[in-house]
């Protein structure tokens, strides 16, 4: 969750919470991080982090970068807070307001295990699509599950796209 979001819909940000489903953060005001120091990287993080344990009560160790940027600045400032950094391996392209069925025929012939699926909050077909996208993935006896029991959180490094490999 990006922080301005996180302050503007504080009910949602604990709604989602309450229901268990699992936060991280996405920067504080969804900058270009790769052309942030070492401090503002971490400034990102550790602001929207602040925002989601004020209103939940627990903080995150999980952090997706804005935009999928990823330099050694942008992954050395997570891991040095202890934040494990997320890439995605699919994306529907939502925010470019496609509908639910072009989202899910963008997506349907390359998903397999280990996927992370890019959704964004607050655009316009995401919400009324999520239903049948996940009707969809567990018909392909794919199981969802938690980003936490998804990554790698030792002996692994981060390749150029950002995405996590076994070391």
């Amino acid at each position: 969750m990006v922080g301005d979001w996180i302050e503007k819909y504080p009910d949602a940000v604990k709604k989602i919470y309450d229901a268990g489903h699992e936060i991280g953060t996405h920067s504080d005001t969804h900058p270009h991080v790769n052309n942030l120091s070492y401090e503002k990287n971490i400034e990102e993080i550790e602001n929207s982090n602040n925002k989601i344990e004020n209103i939940t009560g627990n903080r995150t160790d999980l952090y997706r970068t804005p935009y999928g940027e990823y330099n050694q600045i942008v992954i050395k400032s997570a891991q040095d807070k202890g934040y494990f950094t997320i890439q995605w391996s699919l994306d529907t392209l939502d925010y470019t307001g496609v509908t639910g069925e072009e989202m899910w025929n963008r997506i349907k012939n390359k998903i397999s295990s280990g996927d992370i699926i890019l959704m964004h909050n607050g655009t316009k077909h995401t919400a009324d699509s999520l239903e049948k996208i996940i009707k969809n993935i567990k018909e392909k006896n794919l199981e969802i599950v938690k980003i936490s029991d998804l990554i790698y959180k030792e002996n692994y490094i981060i390749d150029v796209n950002g995405t996590q490999k076994r070391n």
